[in-house]
């Protein structure tokens, strides 16, 4: 059973530094912490030059830091590569395969190959 992972772990990398948010907030060139606590709270997502910067005080990859943000990412692209392989298959059986169509088949086998059910991996 998975567990359930929080969109972000801003507060939890925060606390383990030992640092303040106002000390946060001085490290990101902020006057004050009160963006920072929105994004602690998970009441917003930060942009992405402020997510680096959270990785460059912290040392901790984005992915780790936002590690339910990312699990939602990669399920959301999961469903769409199943529909994309299935759609560009369909294509193929209808004629002749294309050379752009199974190269594009035999990349998405490549890089998704542990995300997509064995029976539709491509071997190009």
């Amino acid at each position: 059973m998975a567990s359930h992972q929080l969109e972000n772990y801003l507060k939890t990398f925060r606390r383990k530094s030992g640092l303040t948010q106002r000390e946060v907030a001085f490290l990101l060139g902020w006057k004050n912490g009160a963006q920072l606590s929105r994004y602690e709270k998970r009441h917003t997502l930060p942009p992405l030059r402020t997510a680096l910067a959270y990785e460059a005080i912290f040392k901790i990859p984005v992915a780790e830091l936002f590690a339910g943000v990312r699990n939602s990412v990669d399920q959301d692209i999961r469903t769409r590569v199943d529909t994309l392989v299935a759609g560009l298959q369909e294509k193929n059986e209808k004629g002749r395969p294309r050379r752009l169509t199974t190269r594009k088949l035999g990349w998405l086998s490549q890089t998704h190959s542990r995300d997509l059910p064995s029976k539709e991996l491509i071997h190009a």
